[in-house]
C-alpha cells in the first residue's frame, strides 16, 4: 500500500542543507513573488483559475507562492519530494483523485517546490478561487495569453 499525504510524516532539513541553487532560486522568489501555481493555466474566469502541473520522472516545478484559497487534486499515481519555506523537506506518494483543500487568512501564504521522484509521469490540477482573503498575484502575460 502506497503511502499518501496524511501517512507520511515530514523530514525537517535546515534549508541551509539544500544545495546552492536550491537556496538561491527560494531567495528570488521572496523578492519576486511567483503567483504561477501550476506549469500551465487552462482556464481563468472572474472566480477561478484553473491549473495543471505535469512533471515527468525527474522534472521539478520550481518555487511558487500560494496567498489564495484552493484545491489540488492528484490525477495519476506519483511520488514527490517539497521543499517548504520553513526549511521543511516532504516527499509523498500521492494517489489517484487525492484531493488536498488549503485556506489562507489575510496575509498568509506558502512557498514550496514539487518534484517528481516516482518512475512515472506526475500530473495534478489545481483551482484557485479569486474571492480569497488575499488578492491574487499578478501572472505574466504569456501565461494569460496561451490559456486564452
Amino acid at each position: 500500500m502506497a503511502l499518501t499525504m496524511s501517512d507520511k510524516p515530514a523530514t525537517r532539513i535546515d534549508r541551509s542543507e539544500w544545495p546552492a541553487a536550491l537556496r538561491q532560486e527560494f531567495a528570488r522568489e521572496a523578492e519576486s513573488p511567483n503567483g504561477c501555481v501550476g506549469s500551465e493555466l487552462v482556464s481563468e474566469t472572474d472566480k477561478v483559475r484553473v491549473w495543471t502541473i505535469r512533471l515527468k520522472p525527474g522534472q521539478r516545478f520550481g518555487f511558487h507562492r500560494h496567498v489564495l484559497n484552493y484545491f489540488w487534486t492528484a490525477i495519476t499515481p506519483c511520488r514527490g519530494r517539497q521543499h517548504l519555506m520553513d526549511g521543511t523537506t516532504v516527499e509523498y506518494a500521492y494517489a489517484p483523485g487525492e484531493t488536498r483543500h488549503e485556506s489562507y487568512g489575510p496575509g498568509e501564504f506558502k512557498v514550496h517546490d514539487l518534484e517528481n521522484i516516482g518512475d512515472g509521469d506526475m500530473v495534478f490540477m489545481t483551482v484557485e478561487f479569486l474571492d480569497s482573503a488575499n488578492a491574487p498575484l499578478a501572472l505574466p502575460d504569456e501565461i494569460r495569453r496561451k490559456a486564452a
